[in-house]
């Protein structure tokens, strides 16, 4: 009898301390955030730095290249040359017509002083007249041809490849090689349809961070951008950046970056959170938990719009500016939870 009455002692003692425990309850610290309003909208987009001047070099004559002094990555200067054509043919025909204009010449000087002394008609000496003139022309465009047997650089710059070999024959039009100045301030990259609206507003904003220069915050402007798409990857839009050191910042093309697009946003209800803070769980809604005076949480069913960088998200509905919001631990919460809040919040 004196068992039974000291185990229903301890079964007692048992079940009153495990109803203080819950009447106490665990107050769940949490880290908040304070709902912003949405200003501006930040979105990024890789993006690559492309040749401000590039151009495809061809000969206009088809032929059998008999030099390439070039290779690719080398340097060159304006005026230099790039590639020859073997120019023995049109050599040949150069003397030819040199010749021949120099008798045309020589014909008509003859007939002038004839016509001086009324020896010849006018027409006779017209006539010849027209014939120099035919061969002079004859003879330049032998000399624009052999001229064409060259390929020279139009500008300073870096031979970026070269296509062909020497003893290849190749055709008119054909590439030879390329060349690019090495200095850029051109940026391209595809935006999406729903951005092509705003890229001309006077509001919108660029800037660029190349990956070379990771925190250096580059200003761009629209340099021109496609208006219909080919492909239905996104539509090019090309930017010029403004104002850059040069003795700081080597930028050639072909170096990555960021180009962060910031648009002015009217919808005034809308605010920004960071992504930590939506609660999604599995067969749900998105929604967050919202802390009220009396630090107890409610969740609050919400509706999200496009990302803001990479750690934030556009809230449309349901959370208004100013309400403070759980931004770590949202999985650990239940309906009208008290909580702690153990960060500073902003």
């Amino acid at each position: 009898m004196r068992y039974r009455f000291l185990y229903f002692i301890v079964i007692l003692l048992v079940a009153c301390h495990g109803g203080g425990a819950q009447s106490v309850g665990v107050v769940q610290p949490v880290k908040c955030v304070t709902a912003k309003p949405l200003h501006t909208i930040t979105r990024d987009f890789a993006a690559l730095s492309t040749a401000d001047d590039a151009v495809n070099l061809a000969f206009k004559l088809a032929g059998r290249v008999v030099d390439v002094p070039v290779a690719k990555g080398m340097s060159v200067k304006e005026g230099e040359l790039l590639a020859r054509l073997d120019s023995r043919d049109v050599e040949l025909r150069l003397s030819a017509a040199h010749a021949a204009y120099e008798e045309a010449v020589s014909r008509l000087n003859r007939a002038e002083r004839l016509y001086e002394r009324d020896a010849i008609s006018e027409q006779e000496v017209e006539s010849l007249r027209n014939a120099a003139v035919q061969a002079q022309a004859l003879y330049n465009n032998v000399v624009t041809e052999l001229d064409d047997t060259r390929i020279i650089a139009p500008f300073s710059g870096v031979v970026e490849y070269v296509s062909v070999d020497v003893f290849q024959r190749v055709a008119s039009g054909e590439t030879i090689l390329r060349l690019v100045k090495p200095e850029s301030n051109t940026v391209g990259f595809t935006a999406p349809e729903s951005l092509v609206a705003s890229l001309a507003l006077p509001t919108t904003r660029f800037s660029v961070v190349f990956d070379a220069y990771p925190n250096i915050y580059f200003s761009a402007v629209i340099k021109s951008f496609a208006r219909t798409s080919s492909d239905a990857l996104g539509f090019p839009v090309s930017l010029r950046l403004v104002d850059v050191d040069r003795s700081l910042y080597n930028i050639s093309p072909g170096m990555t970056c960021i180009v962060a697009v910031s648009l002015a946003e009217a919808e005034s209800s809308a605010v920004v959170l960071p992504l930590t803070a939506i609660y999604a769980p599995v067969g749900s809604y998105d929604s967050v938990w919202v802390v009220g005076d009396d630090d107890r949480v409610v969740r609050r069913r919400v509706k999200l719009s496009a990302l803001v960088g990479s750690s934030d998200v556009i809230v449309l509905e349901g959370v208004t500016a100013g309400e403070r919001v759980v931004s770590a631990g949202v999985y650990k919460l239940s309906e009208g939870e008290r909580v702690r809040i153990v960060n500073d919040v902003k």
